[in-house]
C-alpha cells in the first residue's frame, strides 16, 4: 500500500537550487561536492534539478505528487529491465528536511532533449518507436502493481471522474468550439467502457517526458502518474504531437481497438477542455493557442473516423 505524504502544497517558487543544495548537503554528504544546476523543463508537479553530471533530484510541489516517491522508488527498477528504453533508475530517497514537508528522489540522469517536432527526425518512426515502448510496457509483470488512485490523479481508471469538469468547459467555452462535437466525443469515451485485464500504463506520456537524442526517441521519464489499470490514458500524444501518419502508425503498432481509441480521445479532449478554458481565463494567448491546436486535432480525426 503507498505511504501518505503530509505537509500542504509548497510555493513553486522555492524550490530552488538552493534549497536542493541543502537537502543533498545535509542527507547525502558524499555528494556535497557535485554542482546543482536547473534544467530546461523544470516540471510543474516536481522540480527538476541536476546533480552533477550524472543524476537527477527531483522535488514533488504538493502531497499528491508526493504520493509518486515510494511508487517509484518501488516500481521503476523492476519496469527497466522489461523496456526497451531507458526510464528514471533511483539511487537514494531523501526526507522532509530544511522546511521541506516531503520525500525527494535522487535518479540516474538520462541525456535527450524533450521531445518537439523540430528536434525529431521522422514522426512516423518516433510513434512506433513510442508504441513499441507503450506495448512493452503493457506487457510488463503486474502483479500487485498500484492500481488508480490519488497518487496518479485516477489515470487507469474510468473517464467519468473527469465527466463533470470536461462539462463545465465545454459550456464555459460555448461558442469558441463546437460544443455538441465534444458532447458526443466524450459520451463516446464514456460508453466505451474497458473490462481488460489491468496492465501498466505510463500515465503522462506527453512530449515533456518523451526524451529525443539525434532524432529519435531515447529515452521516457516521469512516472508519477503510471499505475496499472486501463491503458487508453497513454493514447492522448496521438493528438497532442502526432499528425495523419504518424497516428495511423501509433495506433497500428500499439494495436489500438476502437474503444480504446474512443477512451484515449476522451482523455486528450478533457485535457485540452479545461487547459483551454483555463488559459483563456488567465489571457494567455501561448498556452490557449496551444490548447486550441490539441482541440482541432481531436475535432477533425474524429470528423474523419
Amino acid at each position: 500500500m503507498l505511504g501518505t505524504s503530509g505537509g500542504p502544497p509548497v510555493d513553486r517558487d522555492s524550490l530552488d537550487v538552493a534549497l536542493a543544495e541543502r537537502l543533498v548537503r545535509t542527507q547525502f554528504p558524499q555528494w556535497v561536492d557535485l554542482p546543482v544546476r536547473p534544467v530546461d523543463l523544470p516540471g510543474w508537479d516536481n522540480r527538476t534539478f541536476r546533480l552533477g553530471d550524472e543524476m537527477s533530484i527531483r522535488l514533488p510541489t504538493g502531497p499528491w505528487y508526493a504520493l509518486q516517491v515510494e511508487k517509484e522508488q518501488r516500481w521503476l527498477p523492476e519496469l527497466a529491465p522489461q523496456l526497451p528504453l531507458p526510464i528514471p533508475a533511483p539511487v537514494a530517497q531523501g526526507r522532509p528536511g530544511e522546511g521541506y514537508p516531503y520525500a525527494w528522489s535522487v535518479y540516474r540522469w538520462i541525456d535527450g532533449r524533450p521531445a518537439r517536432r523540430d528536434r525529431i527526425g521522422s514522426l512516423t518512426t518516433f510513434a512506433t518507436d513510442l508504441a513499441g515502448f507503450l506495448a512493452a510496457l503493457q506487457r510488463a509483470d503486474a502483479t500487485d502493481g498500484p492500481g488508480p488512485g490519488r497518487h496518479n490523479f485516477f489515470r487507469g481508471g474510468p473517464l467519468d471522474t473527469y465527466e463533470s469538469e470536461a462539462r463545465d468547459a465545454i459550456t464555459e467555452l460555448g461558442d469558441v468550439i463546437p460544443g455538441r462535437a465534444a458532447h458526443r466525443i466524450l459520451d463516446e469515451a464514456l460508453q466505451a467502457e474497458w473490462s481488460g485485464v489491468p496492465v501498466w500504463f505510463h500515465g503522462d506520456v506527453a512530449t515533456g517526458n518523451l526524451l529525443v537524442t539525434d532524432g529519435v526517441l531515447s529515452g521516457v521519464i516521469d512516472f508519477g502518474t503510471s499505475g496499472v489499470g486501463d491503458p487508453a490514458c497513454d493514447v492522448v500524444i496521438a493528438w497532442t504531437l502526432l499528425d495523419d501518419e504518424s497516428r495511423a502508425a501509433f495506433r497500428h503498432t500499439l494495436g489500438v481497438d476502437d474503444a480504446m481509441w474512443a477512451r484515449g480521445r476522451g482523455w486528450a479532449l478533457w485535457k485540452a477542455l479545461i487547459t483551454y478554458a483555463q488559459h483563456r481565463r488567465d489571457a494567455d494567448p501561448v498556452g490557449a493557442a496551444d490548447a486550441k491546436r490539441v482541440l482541432d486535432e481531436i475535432f477533425t480525426e474524429h470528423e474523419r473516423s
